[in-house]
């Protein structure tokens, strides 16, 4: 009998063939939104807080906190409720209602801030009392861990070794920097591709850091090329999947097959897969789908 842990992983990869400019290239989308708490980041926190209870740092009655876009905290509070751990997540006032009432169904605490980069600060002045342990997806090598041990082998065993290019949204950047570990040491001319928002573009999960805020866990040599992306291409590329593809996923989704699809202009032939990151239906309360 399995457990809902046992579902994260093994997420299906589907060929996006009417969004597909070239047909000398084949573009795969992975429906990450397939995981039990419906996005990547079912990965990443399960890897976050097995690793801390692993290394026992995670005490007796202390509460985890952290700061959070959306589904790395729907993720962590769903994990959390399953180690019976307290869990408080910092979100920008942004979040889509959604994401807030997914997270306190779990039963975890959420307030919100003003700004991702304010909601970071929070965290780390609650994670310096004692009451209060931080996981920071931002540092955290268990985060990247998670790709490197599942999302990547996945991705090379379902395209039967023949992927050429590898296209991710960078937010934390734990799912560009597993993956391309793991791609690069099975190949090293697979292409790692980052994707990134134009200054000025608002994309949930989706970030242009300032250099202060800049992951730790981020190594820019690891991505070999990186396209920004428009808000209104992200929003007009998620539209999009769902009109031709019926793939119902969020905003930063649109944001990597829009860049997946600038790709496959570019190159002669290929395998390029492109990550689904989530689903939706966490956007419905926005303008997202019109």
């Amino acid at each position: 009998m399995s457990s809902l842990l046992d579902l994260v992983g093994n997420t299906p990869l589907v060929e996006l063939k009417k969004i597909n400019p070239n047909p000398k290239v084949k573009i795969y989308g992975k429906l990450e939104g397939n995981n039990p708490g419906g996005s990547v980041k079912d990965r990443a926190a399960f890897s976050m807080i097995k690793g801390a209870l692993s290394r026992g740092e995670i005490r007796p009655g202390v509460k985890l906190i952290e700061a959070t876009s959306g589904n790395t905290g729907i993720a962590l509070a769903m994990i959390a409720r399953l180690f019976d751990l307290e869990i408080e997540l910092i979100m920008p006032q942004s979040s889509t209602r959604e994401r807030v009432l997914t997270m306190e169904a779990f039963g975890a605490k959420v307030v919100l801030t003003e700004t991702m980069e304010s909601a970071r600060d929070f965290a780390d002045e609650k994670a310096a009392s004692d009451e209060y342990f931080m996981l920071n997806q931002f540092a955290n090598p268990d985060n990247w861990k998670a790709h490197y041990n599942s999302t990547g082998p996945e991705i090379y065993k379902d395209t039967e070794q023949s992927i050429t290019h590898f296209v991710s949204s960078m937010g934390t950047t734990g799912t560009i920097m597993g993956v391309s570990r793991f791609l690069k040491e099975q190949n090293d001319n697979i292409q790692i591709v980052g994707c990134q928002p134009t200054d000025g573009s608002s994309i949930p999960g989706i970030r242009k850091w300032p250099v202060e805020y800049l992951p730790k866990i981020f190594d820019r040599s690891r991505v070999d090329k990186i396209i920004e992306v428009t808000q209104d291409d992200a929003v007009k590329m998620t539209r999009k999947l769902a009109k031709e593809e019926a793939v119902f996923a969020g905003m930063s989704s649109g944001g990597a097959t829009w860049a997946a699809v600038e790709l496959a202009k570019e190159i002669n032939e290929g395998v390029i897969v492109c990550i689904i990151c989530d689903r939706g239906d966490r956007y419905l309360s926005s303008d997202l789908f019109g």
